[in-house]
């Protein structure tokens, strides 16, 4: 999976984001995934190396269970073009440890389940080992192992004729150093999901569209968001691509055939 977002386009040194992605089961019970995020605003760079671990296995007929494990590693940096500004206080210590480079790992664990294949969802604790550093430091009084989360839950109804679905969504986001937020989504797929459309609305104040389409084994998408903040006019949106690939296993295409 590959994707590239483009955020707050119009403003100057607006963030730019790339990123790649891999997931593949490993047998029938185990899944893997690889990714690499780069961004870059303003003078401001980070890079993210992510390694995820999964294991799925099946209650009863009807229900799906699936436990992960994710890991994480972001490093963040500045440009030496800062020292040169008017603003320079080399007595920043923060400052000073993103000229050199600042490194960090995190990690997070989650749980995942399907319902009949339609119904789904699922719960993350993210930031399980900031949140902990900063507990030892006394860095935040309120602030524990599972102080934050994400959480999803959805279901897509099936319309036989003419090949219509329509799946609402909801997610809960706490995330560390950022806002709580929850989208609400509605997504529509056509012609056994070959065309699809989607509306989100954000609680921080934006609104999001999607348009997709999926031939085969090949998936592109685009969203585009805008906010309802005073931020907004300075700017013209956000845009965000992706291009997904499935590639099937050679016993799966050989049973295809047959």
């Amino acid at each position: 999976q590959f994707n590239a977002r483009a955020q707050w386009t119009g403003f100057e040194d607006a963030p730019a984001t790339l990123a790649a992605r891999y997931n593949g089961p490993i047998g029938r019970t185990f899944g893997l995934g690889i990714g690499v995020m780069s961004e870059q605003a303003a003078q401001l760079s980070r890079l993210k190396l992510h390694l995820d671990y999964a294991f799925r296995f099946s209650i009863q007929e009807d229900w799906k269970l699936s436990f992960g494990f994710f890991t994480e590693f972001q490093r963040m940096q500045v440009d030496n073009d800062v020292t040169t500004s008017s603003f320079y206080d080399p007595s920043d210590n923060l400052l000073e440890d993103l000229l050199n480079g600042k490194g960090e790992f995190d990690a997070a664990v989650g749980v995942f389940g399907t319902y009949r294949e339609n119904t789904y969802g699922g719960l993350t604790f993210n930031n399980l080992v900031s949140s902990r550093l900063s507990d030892i430091a006394g860095g935040a009084d309120n602030e524990t192992f599972f102080s934050y989360y994400s959480f999803l839950f959805g279901h897509r109804f099936e319309l036989n004729d003419p090949k219509i679905s329509l799946e609402p969504s909801v997610m809960m986001r706490n995330i560390r150093n950022a806002p709580f937020q929850m989208d609400v989504n509605l997504k529509a797929g056509f012609l056994d999901d070959q065309l699809i459309a989607g509306v989100s609305y954000r609680s921080l104040g934006a609104l999001g569209i999607l348009l997709g389409t999926r031939l085969t084994n090949f998936n592109l998408y685009y969203s585009y968001d805008v906010s309802f903040q005073r931020f907004q006019k300075y700017n013209t949106g956000s845009h965000e691509v992706t291009i997904a690939l499935s590639i099937q296993p050679k016993r799966n295409r050989q049973s295809a055939n047959q």
